[in-house]
């Protein structure tokens, strides 16, 4: 459990910190983990959903910028 609350987040994949994520959820809501592991684990989870919310942004600009390019190159 240790693991999840790594603070090298940046050189994960979005599935394995999504992957995490998933993991630090479901300890949050069956609840057994005392109230300062729930504060960590919050605070991970936040910093997780960040980042895949970035690089779901990030994967979605990608996508726009190959439709703009082939759109342009079609005209």
């Amino acid at each position: 459990m240790k693991d999840l609350l790594d603070k090298k987040i940046d050189d994960l994949t979005y599935e394995d910190a999504f992957d995490r994520l998933q993991k630090i959820t479901e300890l949050l809501e069956n609840g057994n983990v005392s109230l300062d592991d729930s504060i960590k684990y919050y605070e991970q989870g936040i910093l997780l959903k960040n980042f895949c919310e970035k690089k779901l942004k990030d994967a979605e600009m990608k996508i726009k910028n190959v439709l703009d390019k082939s759109k342009n190159s079609e005209q």
